[in-house]
């Protein structure tokens, strides 16, 4: 049995949830201390994070991952217990095998293969982990990032290990991902009956045409590398429940995935510029999850290309689709970014599973970037 799917056995058996890290980072920090890794926790609050590092010297190669997983959702819908790995018909089941643990374990045996072959490779390699990926993200590698700024560690090239791939491993890479902005907004009316309407002002009715105003606006067209911006709708309530009351208030919470011909400042604009020509009173909440990033070339794309063909036999595909990552905190330093790792088809849902030769060919993947870089 590969040693990649032994640790990943290792990791899926530690519970994990969101923001829990379950000892996972405890396990890697002491199976890489041998390998001169130097080791540093870098907690946030009820975030572990954990910062590995081997050199000193530049170039800078970092595999960013995270330890946490979603909840397991029905446990009865399980065929096998969420935190009990279970291999069957040629794969490995259980909550992170795909997202992500499965990753980490192939860029962790990815490592230790290439450090075995190349003791005196060039430049360093590191290791970020975090516990806050699945949840918030604001303890996490948002934080780690400000505390290297401010050390002046520069990463030159990060490789996320998120399920990127579609019906292969290493089919798709992704080279970028859209931005991600929340809000929250309230509109309100004056509540009353609704058998007087003229004593009343109902909010839902006033809100439905600056709706589909926002949800039919052009915002771009997109470019070569972004599909156009969307604005979708999450979560709408108003009322009481009762069927005779007008409501007084009606709560819509929305997100747009957002491309590189937008930012943040012109979406909240023209989203409010929208809402007021319609007159009525609200309140609008903003959050922004991430912006935008791109790495359109460079040597670690390159690299990454080479490496796939030569394991796997065939070109890869560069994509900018999917949520977000916690790339989106690398990338404005500066660094080239690329997320490549497991197929990302059963990631969670119940029964997510990664196929015991697609962690193999993963792990050969990294070592092969990693000699293309620092050998």
């Amino acid at each position: 049995m590969s040693a990649t799917l032994e640790l990943l056995k290792e990791l899926i058996r530690r519970e994990s949830v969101t923001p829990c890290d379950g000892g996972c980072q405890d396990l890697l920090a002491g199976r890489l201390h041998n390998l001169d890794f130097i080791d540093e926790r870098l907690d946030f609050e009820d975030t572990q994070n954990l910062w590995l590092r081997r050199g000193r010297q530049a170039p800078l190669f970092v595999f960013l991952g995270h330890t946490d997983v979603v909840p397991p959702g029905p446990i009865a819908a399980w065929q096998s217990p969420p935190f009990e790995p279970t291999i069957r018909d040629g794969k490995l089941y259980g909550r992170g095998a795909a997202d992500m643990k499965g990753g980490i374990a192939a860029f962790v045996t990815a490592v230790e293969r290439f450090i075995a072959e190349h003791p005196e490779h060039k430049g360093s390699i590191a290791i970020l982990l975090t516990s806050d990926e699945e949840g918030i993200a604001t303890n996490g590698v948002v934080k780690v990032v400000e505390v290297l700024q401010q050390r002046q560690e520069k990463i030159d090239w990060c490789l996320v290990g998120e399920p990127s791939s579609d019906k292969n491993i290493g089919d798709v890479i992704r080279v970028g991902r859209r931005g991600s902005l929340c809000a929250k907004l309230t509109v309100f009316g004056i509540q009353g009956h609704v058998a007087y309407p003229e004593l009343a002002e109902n909010p839902i009715h006033a809100l439905a045409p600056a709706l589909k105003e926002l949800t039919e606006e052009v915002w771009d067209q997109g470019n070569a590398f972004f599909p156009p911006t969307r604005l979708q709708v999450s979560n709408i309530s108003g009322g009481t429940g009762a069927e005779n009351i007008i409501p007084g208030h009606v709560e819509l919470q929305f997100n747009l995935r957002f491309c590189t011909e937008l930012d943040e400042h012109l979406i909240r604009s023209h989203t409010e510029a929208i809402l007021d020509r319609h007159g009525f009173k609200y309140d609008l909440q903003w959050r922004l999850s991430g912006n935008p990033f791109l790495t359109s070339h460079g040597e670690l794309i390159a690299a990454t290309h080479a490496a796939i063909e030569t394991v796997c036999g065939f070109e890869t595909k560069d994509d900018t689709g999917g949520g977000t990552s916690d790339g989106r905190f690398i990338a404005p330093t500066g660094a080239q970014v690329i997320e490549l790792g497991p197929l990302n088809a059963s990631i969670h849902k119940v029964n997510e599973h990664i196929g015991l030769d697609e962690l193999e060919t993963l792990t050969r993947i990294y070592q092969q970037i990693l000699v293309r870089l620092l050998a």
